[in-house]
């Protein structure tokens, strides 16, 4: 059965098609190992979303504030009040006054939760990592874009739904 958006089977189309589909296989594969971690460790799926974007962030030298992390997930403040409350309980977010602006809180990816992620997820980077060595430089930038254009895409597409 061919699919709505791919009318001619091409070489293209057909490579476009597998694409597709290996993308979509990736996002259930990662999505069960997020999930097998959020089972050990007592977490709901929208706390492992509500982590993996406080980590992002945090990484990327710009830590969210709760409103921002509630803007990311697309929550209410309640939920994310809810959702900030139970991580810090668990030890795996603190809640810290900025270093430029005391009277902004941001929220910091904990010590404890560090060393569980690093100690559960170790494994799959060292398998990621060997991966990537059989790339070149060029060739991982031409993934990065792809990759950063697609989730653009389909993160504009959710916009356009929960409108």
């Amino acid at each position: 059965m061919q699919a709505v958006y791919a009318p001619r089977d091409t070489p293209r189309r057909k490579l476009q098609r597998e694409i597709i589909e290996r993308m979509r296989w990736y996002v259930v594969q990662s999505e069960h190992v997020a999930h097998a971690f959020a089972r050990r460790h007592g977490l709901h799926p929208t706390d492992m979303a509500a982590l993996i974007a406080v980590m992002d962030a945090e990484a990327g030298g710009a830590p969210l504030t709760a409103g921002a992390l509630a803007a990311r997930l697309r929550l209410s403040s309640a939920a994310t009040t809810a959702v900030v409350d139970r991580l810090e309980r668990a030890g795996h977010l603190t809640r810290d006054r900025s270093r430029t602006d005391r009277r902004r809180v941001e929220l910091r990816y904990a010590e404890p939760a560090m060393a569980l992620a690093a100690a559960f997820f170790r494994p799959l980077g060292e398998r990621t990592d060997h991966i990537m060595a059989g790339f070149d430089e060029a060739e991982l930038a031409v993934v990065l874009r792809f990759v950063d254009a697609m989730a653009h895409t389909v993160e504009a597409y959710r916009g356009d739904l929960e409108q």
